[in-house]
């Protein structure tokens, strides 16, 4: 995810969503430690796709982060998520900070 042409990256995103759900774990990792904006965006993106309820506190964190990409990606996560408790915390989550 970071290479300089667009298209490899893009290539590679669509290989990695296949198979995110067999490595969420190591996503959630992957995005902890990773400082990249967009390669964070794109991991976010890849955990929320795998709709693995072990990124419920991941997806629950970023909710309410300030970064409006991180935040949009997060809520549509839990959506994907579709359990209880994600859909209550997004019934019950803060209106976004400016």
């Amino acid at each position: 995810m970071h290479r300089r042409d667009p298209q490899l990256v893009e290539d590679g995103f669509q290989r990695l969503r296949a198979i995110a759900g067999d490595h969420v774990d190591r996503l959630i990792a992957e995005f902890r430690q990773e400082p990249d904006h967009d390669t964070r965006c794109r991991l976010l993106e890849l955990i929320a796709e795998a709709r693995s309820e072990r990124a419920f506190d991941l997806l629950a964190s970023q909710l309410e982060t300030g970064d409006e990409a991180l935040r949009d990606c997060a809520a549509r996560g839990l959506r994907l998520l579709d359990t209880d408790a994600a859909r209550a915390l997004l019934t019950n989550a803060p209106a976004p900070r400016p």
